[in-house]
């Protein structure tokens, strides 16, 4: 079975590419080998279904990997403006809540299956169930053994993704342990995007509890990242989109401590005299009521235990030091991070092939020529809000454009 174009993996970028490289070439044979019995189960589950598509500030700042700018032509080049036109023409119109881009439908769900659509109306063989064992090289074709069938191909496109989901979503790893076998470069692979584990004592008190906080990650008092947004207590950590942006920094760093400041609009100073002002006011009170009112109050009360009071306290025993010390723990209000939740509860995978061995402008291997990679295999990952899936598409691009311009070239000679 000879292929023009052989892709390797059915998600959000391999199927990306097989409709590219049939829009751009429509004379070529493409076919798309997916895993599971069905293709695009991850990309079906992202932003919680309803799929977060892109963003319109696509920028280098929001990727990270040993080399970032390896990303930064084909973002340049395919970004925002050229997801948005090639979803459109295959029947996916964006909206929006801010800078981040959806389907119209708001369904993760309808995005395959348009995706799914246009590869096939184009003429692309899907073939699922079918697992990549081996990929060699034989007589300057590639030949891609699967099970107990075998493929030839002129050009293979990898897009088999990294770890994130777990074997449930096809992602079990097993494309790069092959290629590191086969000699190629990789670098360690991280959870990233994903919920960060602390010592349980103080969060299992807070479990369920939502807080807006200033979230500082930090090693050694260097301070890493700083995010901003919702906070959720969970008893075994933390989690919330400002936690999960700065996961991926913590995974790398040497005994990460995260802080919240659960009041950011306030200084220090001003923070402590409000509090002073506050024990005047409400010196009848219990010490477990004094937050009633300006926080959460099961928080509230953890605050006060961490500061070493007791809640049956009066509120009146507090005094000018007690207020420096609970305001200490407001703007600061510090965790070991001990872990995280795996990579079975990650959005995306740091590490994975390392992008020195391949073309930024192509994808296509330094090494071996028409043998590309795209996605999430390459050692590059973004922030959550839709930096991924823009990955995806870019990279996917790029390789479909470089294959349809070595084939016109081909045609030509």
């Amino acid at each position: 079975m000879k292929n023009d174009v052989l892709i390797i993996g059915g998600g959000a970028a391999g199927l990306c590419a097989a409709v590219a490289v049939k829009r751009r070439a429509p004379s070529l044979s493409v076919r798309l080998l997916e895993a599971l019995p069905r293709v695009g189960k991850k990309l079906a589950a992202t932003g919680n279904g309803r799929c977060n598509i892109t963003n319109k500030k696509i920028h280098i700042g929001r990727y990270h990997g040993s080399d970032p700018q390896f990303c930064a032509y084909a973002l340049d080049r395919f970004g925002f403006e050229a997801a948005e036109s090639f979803f459109a023409e295959i029947g996916v119109p964006f909206a929006f809540e801010g800078d981040k881009a959806y389907p119209a439908s708001f369904q993760a769900a309808s995005v395959v299956d348009c995706l799914r659509f246009a590869a096939e109306e184009a003429g692309v063989i899907i073939c699922t169930d079918t697992r990549v064992d081996n990929i060699q090289i034989s007589r300057g074709l590639f030949k891609i053994i699967a099970g107990n069938m075998s493929f030839l191909a002129e050009n293979v496109i990898i897009a088999a993704g990294l770890l994130s989901g777990g074997e449930r979503l096809g992602s079990d790893g097993q494309m790069l342990a092959l290629l590191k076998k086969a000699g190629f470069k990789t670098v360690n692979t991280r959870p990233a995007i994903v919920q960060l584990k602390t010592p349980p004592e103080t969060v299992r008190q807070l479990k369920g509890i939502k807080v807006s906080a200033e979230v500082s990650l930090k090693s050694g008092g260097r301070l890493l990242r700083r995010e901003y947004g919702e906070v959720l207590f969970c008893d075994y950590g933390l989690s919330g989109p400002p936690v999960l942006q700065v996961s991926g920094a913590a995974a790398a760093a040497q005994s990460p401590v995260i802080s919240l400041d659960l009041m950011r609009d306030k200084s220090l100073d001003a923070l402590t005299a409000e509090l002073c002002r506050r024990i005047s006011l409400l010196s009848g009170r219990g010490a477990d009521e004094f937050f009633t009112g300006m926080m959460n109050k099961r928080l509230g009360q953890v605050i006060i235990k961490s500061a070493g009071y007791k809640l049956n306290m009066p509120v009146s025993a507090f005094d000018g030091k007690a207020a420096q010390k609970l305001a200490a723990l407001i703007k600061n209000m510090s965790f070991e991070v001990t872990g995280n939740t795996g990579f079975i509860n990650s959005q995306v995978t740091s590490g994975g092939l390392d992008t020195a061995q391949f073309d930024p402008e192509t994808m296509m291997s330094r090494d071996y020529r028409r043998l590309y990679a795209i996605g999430e295999i390459l050692d590059i990952d973004g922030d959550c809000g839709g930096f991924n899936l823009q990955w995806a598409w870019s990279s996917a691009l790029c390789a479909a454009a470089a294959i349809a311009k070595e084939s016109e070239y081909a045609d030509n000679k």
